[in-house]
């Protein structure tokens, strides 16, 4: 099967060797996506929802650009700073996929690289055409 790299720009693909999404055959897969605009900078500082709004937005134009969209995914994992914070993270991720209802996995970790992101979330997708 033919392995497809999508990027999203961020300055970590370079430094850190990965890709934004990798699609093989059916099967997508969106490694941690922080909350960065296009231009690399943190979205959103101090502000959970906001975050949360960035990553899940980072990764629609990702599954786009792979050929997917979001009523493709299967699961999707949330890792917070602060575990407090999975209520009004889960609200927002609620919005994008009430109706699909992916499997998730909800998990604190002690931090990111960078020291004002408060959320990273992946993705697993099968597309359907």
């Amino acid at each position: 099967m033919k392995r497809e790299l999508i990027s999203s720009g961020s300055p970590y693909e370079d430094i850190v060797g990965f890709s934004r999404a990798v699609r093989v055959g059916p099967y997508i897969t969106i490694g941690g996506t922080a909350p960065m605009d296009t231009n690399g900078n943190t979205v959103g500082i101090g502000d959970i929802s906001a975050q949360t709004k960035q990553c899940l937005e980072t990764i629609k134009i990702a599954l786009e650009k792979a050929g997917s969209s979001l009523d493709d995914v299967v699961r999707t994992r949330m890792l917070l700073i602060n575990i407090e914070d999975w209520k009004a993270a889960a609200e927002v991720r609620a919005s994008y996929f009430k109706t699909i209802k992916p499997a998730d996995t909800i998990m604190q970790v002690s931090r990111f690289i960078n020291p004002d992101w408060l959320i990273e979330i992946e993705v697993d997708a099968i597309a359907t055409s």
